[in-house]
């Protein structure tokens, strides 16, 4: 008898999609699932990846959710662009960005250097869509870094005010 745990990748029966989050099966005996909108992604039991076939994106969990394995500069920074945007549609204003140290080498010829003003802060701290950058602990010291790509430190912003006018007073 087989066990039917080896019958799925090693994800199990099935996953969310990296990219619609919608739940997607696995086809059985392979190491594949199937995504309706994008397609086939494959699991790879030795890296414990997830690569899209389709465009060769990688993808690794960590507690449940995935995240992009960035090849390029523009990947990461768009997708900390996009995540800077949700932030701030959702009240809040980011001070910091935490980026993965094993990206430093692709993000740093894009990283904002500059001298200060007077009276600014130190031009030394490398900057990136005006907020100051700083690299993760190797991901020795803490595992999450090995998977996640970055993390924004936040503070609540000032709500939106959209110009309200009185017309009847």
């Amino acid at each position: 008898m087989v066990n039917p745990a080896l019958q799925y990748p090693i994800y199990g029966p099935d996953i969310q999609c990296p990219h619609c989050r919608q739940t997607i099966p696995a086809l059985t005996l392979t190491d594949t699932y199937l995504c309706p909108r994008h397609g086939a992604f494959e699991a790879d039991p030795d890296s414990k990846e997830l690569v899209h076939l389709q465009s060769g994106r990688h993808w690794r969990q960590w507690e449940g959710e995935w995240y992009r394995q960035h090849t390029h500069p523009d990947g990461i920074r768009f997708e900390i662009h996009e995540a800077l945007d949700r932030l701030y549609t959702q009240g809040y204003r980011a001070t910091r960005v935490v980026i993965a140290q094993r990206y430093r080498e692709l993000v740093n010829a894009y990283l904002e250097r500059s001298t200060p003003w007077r009276g600014q802060m130190d031009g030394s701290t490398p900057r990136l869509y005006g907020l100051p950058v700083t690299f993760s602990p190797a991901a020795e010291n803490d595992p999450r870094w090995a998977v996640i790509n970055f993390n924004l430190e936040k503070e609540p912003g000032v709500p939106v005010r959209y110009p309200y006018y009185r017309l009847f007073e």
